[in-house]
């Protein structure tokens, strides 16, 4: 299998591992108990981790778009935005790290105590700490760096030019969906999913 064809796969299971994990993770009240339930949750840790999956084939996938893009006169933007979203998505992972494995930890004891302010201490405290600003600063790249690779490929001239776009704004729309209601969530991964699948394809059909 060629590189380019590893690299779209890459792309093609990561849109399905970013579409699952809004469509998999239980929402309710998160200063409530039954909050507490839900981060203690097989479907919690199940939708986290595929996002973390997501974020690491993501990788794999824009370096084979690079690949591609490297020997066109879109080269100086592809690679600015391989750096930009490889930065990105190396200060976005520890976040979800904690996301996925210490609010279930945390749900776990709040459960066990049956205590409410336990859960939101621990919560605010894990959320809203130092890392929530690595996190940010590392969507806001990863956005960044997508917007460029949509740039490069509308002038590249090898592949097809509107294929980059859904993916751009996909990223783009990353921080603030995490404001939106569930519906709007899902439909904000789908169209990251979207966007994963029409790169793959037009780096698996262009000459």
């Amino acid at each position: 299998m060629t590189r380019t064809l590893l690299a779209a796969l890459s792309l093609a299971v990561a849109g399905a591992c970013f579409f699952a994990y809004p469509a998999i993770r239980p929402y309710t009240d998160e200063a409530s108990l039954a909050g507490a339930g839900a981060f203690a949750s097989p479907a919690w840790t199940l939708s986290h981790t595929l996002a973390m999956v997501g974020f690491i084939l993501l990788v794999l996938g824009l370096l084979g778009l690079y690949g591609r893009l490297c020997e066109t006169k879109a080269e100086p933007r592809a690679g600015a935005a391989l750096v930009l979203t490889w930065v990105g998505i190396g200060l976005v992972l520890p976040y979800y790290g904690a996301e996925t494995f210490a609010l279930a930890a945390v749900g776990r004891e709040a459960i066990e105590q049956n205590s409410v302010d336990l859960l939101l201490a621990l919560t605010d405290a894990i959320r809203f700490g130092a890392g929530v600003w690595l996190f940010g600063a590392g969507l806001l790249a990863l956005a960044a760096g997508s917007i460029l690779f949509g740039a490069a490929i509308w002038r590249s001239g090898i592949l097809a030019r509107w294929s980059g776009i859904p993916l751009a704004l996909g990223f783009a729309l990353f921080l603030p969906q995490f404001f939106a209601p569930p519906a709007v969530r899902i439909a904000h991964g789908l169209l990251v999913m979207i966007g994963c699948w029409l790169v793959a394809w037009s780096m698996t059909n262009s000459p």
